[in-house]
């Protein structure tokens, strides 16, 4: 073993650690109070002394390299032991929650990434969980970096995804069309047909199920008069309970629809199918937070639809 590795500069590992954390030398720069250059000074320090590249630049950013996020991992594990350590030596509980850093993709109903998430928080281990929600290009690239635990989103990784990761599917359901009770009347005779001759309120494009609902439409030959799209489905909700029209949610989440917001079933959609994943860097889901989450919507959420 060569002198150089003897010794690990923890300070030099701290910096790079927080780059890694923050996404770039000019935030971590900040975070530390010290300035970009005794930043980068300090992880290419560590690079040579390691012998290993763990930054590359990508773009107008910085991206982990293989050895780069195996450090990382590393790291992450050192610094959380020193917490540890310094509330051990303080007198402070040391028997804290593991902590599941998710991220969501911003197009997912929310009424849904609470029914996922919930297993998490009921497992027989304590767990701090902290949810992030963006859109899925960024949360990928925090992904890469290790800053995520995992994804949930209502696609898989899309063609050319520079990320290294798998994604697992948690399952899939129909769509249920919601209105309140005086559109409700009329809509769910001759449904679908229907829905051309009422207004909706749809998802944007950027969600899978507005990608699927364009050739839906079609196929049924329905003309959709949309009177909204929006990329909240909690606003798409909130209109609908207005009575500005019929909009989608997951069958999945039927009930939850329908108590939250009281409005009432038009007709569902079998043959409309939506599907959703958690997305992890792990091939086989080794976090027992994520592993409940998955089980759980596997065979309690979406089991029999």
């Amino acid at each position: 073993m060569s002198p150089a590795l003897d010794w690990l500069n923890y300070h030099h590992l701290l910096y790079f650690w927080t780059v890694a954390r923050e996404g770039g030398v000019a935030r971590a720069a900040e975070r530390l109070h010290l300035t970009h250059p005794t930043v980068s000074g300090q992880v290419r320090e560590l690079e040579r002394a390691l012998g290993e590249k763990l930054l590359v630049r990508a773009g107008r950013g910085l991206e982990l390299t293989e050895m780069g996020r195996l450090v990382y991992r590393y790291a992450d594990e050192i610094f959380a032991l020193g917490r540890e350590l310094v509330d051990t030596v303080k007198g402070r509980p040391t028997g804290r929650p593991a902590r599941l850093v998710v991220g969501v993709d911003d197009v997912l109903p929310k009424l849904l990434v609470r029914r996922l998430l919930e297993p998490a928080l009921r497992g027989p281990d304590p767990v701090h969980l902290v949810v992030h929600e963006a859109p899925m290009r960024e949360l990928f690239g925090r992904l890469s970096q290790h800053a995520l635990d995992a994804v949930l989103s209502d696609s898989p990784l899309p063609a050319g995804a520079r990320v290294k990761a798998y994604a697992h599917l948690l399952g899939e359901c129909g769509v249920t069309w919601f209105a309140t009770e005086g559109i409700q009347k009329r809509a769910r005779r001759d449904f679908p047909r229907s829905l051309g001759l009422e207004p909706l309120i749809l998802p944007t494009e950027d969600s899978a199920l507005r990608r699927a609902l364009d050739p839906w439409f079609e196929r049924h030959e329905i003309r959709p008069q949309v009177v909204a799209e929006i990329a909240d489905s909690a606003l798409i909700k909130a209109f609908g309970q207005d009575g500005l029209g019929v909009f989608p949610a997951p069958t999945a989440v039927e009930r939850d629809v329908q108590r939250r917001y009281g409005v009432r079933v038009v007709g569902r959609s079998e043959d409309l199918r939506e599907r959703f994943w958690v997305i992890t860097v792990e091939r086989r889901l080794k976090n027992p937070a994520v592993a409940a989450i998955s089980q759980s919507a596997r065979e309690h959420l979406f089991a029999g639809l």
